[in-house]
């Protein structure tokens, strides 16, 4: 039994790990140190805000430390590393400041928007409304008039900027002080990119009008699987007060020294990985773009995020290119969105994007043979096997 676990495991990490070309861009890879410490003896242990369990004070340090840092790299008045994941701290945002009947204006799925605080997620379970922005796919964002129109007549209670499909900045600014006469307290869900918020190249919701950024803590943000909340004092406070017992016991003490060590490398090295990532994604959406490949917004110059979208119409034939693309070794989703954050952090650079947009071309247009197409990604995989943009140890 033993021998058949390790063996699947060693199986995954030599075949995802070193011979895949990872372009999926809720993925990222940690730090050798970022990943030992998830395997650290605080995996074992419990702590608690009142104090109940002894034998805890460094534990206590360690994450004071994480939030100093937190709020440091994000120039956030408070912050909390307690949330499991960003789908929690989704849940703690919406149930602090959202009561049943009350609405929520976000991004709709088919936008765009992350599934799992609409009508058959958080919604659902706490009796919101939901309310979809006005949103123009030409443009990939949202319809700010419409939208300042819709605020008015629904006068929503929360509003939630951010998206699972998110290329270009939301309009915060634009839209925070209709949002705000209107009664809606803001949040901002940054889940794919707080790396390039943290690194100064996308957007900076926090001094835009939003009062709560918060997200998960392996996207752009290469930390491990997990949750994050930043807000200001008052917000950040009364979060901070109902995070336990409502929401999060165990904090996973392992994951949040790890992200502490992951906020670390955000802020010595967050800026050049940041602006490696935006160069990155503008050289592969224009490689593909040339070479045929339907990517959004060209007259935008395609993206300003980590993430390429191809528009294929929808899942069903999003699932034809991606399959075909992982015959070869080449990862990616089903919404045909395409991230460069994995990629850059193993150091890859413009270079290389043309590399990666030739083999793509080569698997879903001129139809190689992927066992060939493997051997050219395992081979160009083999050259960017160290992760960058971390301490050395």
């Amino acid at each position: 039994m033993i021998e058949e676990i390790l063996s699947l495991v060693h199986e995954h990490e030599e075949w995802r790990g070193k011979k895949c070309m990872n372009l999926i861009p809720s993925e990222n890879v940690m730090s050798p140190t970022v990943r030992e410490l998830l395997s650290s003896e605080l995996g074992h242990r419990y702590t608690a805000k009142n104090r109940f369990y002894m034998g805890t004070k460094i534990i206590d340090e360690i994450e004071q430390y994480g939030e100093e840092l937190a709020k440091e790299v994000f120039k956030a008045e408070t912050a909390d590393l307690r949330p499991l994941s960003g789908h929690i701290a989704d849940l703690i945002f919406l149930a602090s400041f959202a009561s049943a009947s009350d609405v929520l204006m976000c991004v709709s799925p088919d936008d765009g928007g992350y599934p799992g605080i609409w009508k058959n997620g958080l919604s659902k379970s706490l009796g919101l409304r939901t309310v979809a922005f006005p949103f123009s796919k030409h443009e990939m964002n949202i319809r700010i008039e419409q939208a300042k129109e819709v605020i008015e007549q629904v006068k929503p209670k929360v509003i939630v900027f951010g998206a699972s499909l998110i290329t270009f900045p939301h309009p915060v600014k634009e839209l925070a002080q209709v949002a705000q006469e209107n009664g809606a307290c803001i949040g901002f869900d940054g889940s794919h990119v707080l790396g390039l918020i943290a690194g100064k190249q996308f957007q900076d919701p926090l001094r835009e009008g939003a009062t709560v950024l918060f997200g998960s803590t392996h996207k752009t943000l290469f930390g491990p699987q997990g949750g994050i909340i930043l807000a200001d004092k008052e917000h950040g406070e009364l979060l901070k007060s109902k995070i336990y017992p409502a929401f999060v016991d165990n904090a996973h003490w392992n994951r949040i020294a790890a992200l502490t060590l992951a906020l670390a490398e955000m802020k010595k090295f967050g800026t050049a990985y940041a602006e490696q990532i935006t160069r990155n994604s503008k050289t592969l959406a224009k490689a593909l773009h040339d070479y045929g490949f339907p990517v959004t917004c060209q007259h935008l110059g395609f993206t300003k995020s980590h993430q390429i979208l191809l528009d294929y119409g929808g899942y069903k034939q999003g699932r034809v290119i991606a399959e075909k693309l992982q015959h070869a070794n080449i990862i990616i989703d089903c919404g045909v969105r395409i991230g460069t954050c994995e990629v850059t952090r193993r150091g890859m650079k413009e270079r290389e994007m043309l590399r990666i947009a030739e083999l793509i071309k080569k698997t879903a247009f001129d139809e190689e043979n992927p066992e060939n197409i493997k051997k050219e990604v395992a081979q160009l995989c083999a050259d960017f096997q160290k992760v960058g943009y971390c301490f050395e140890t």
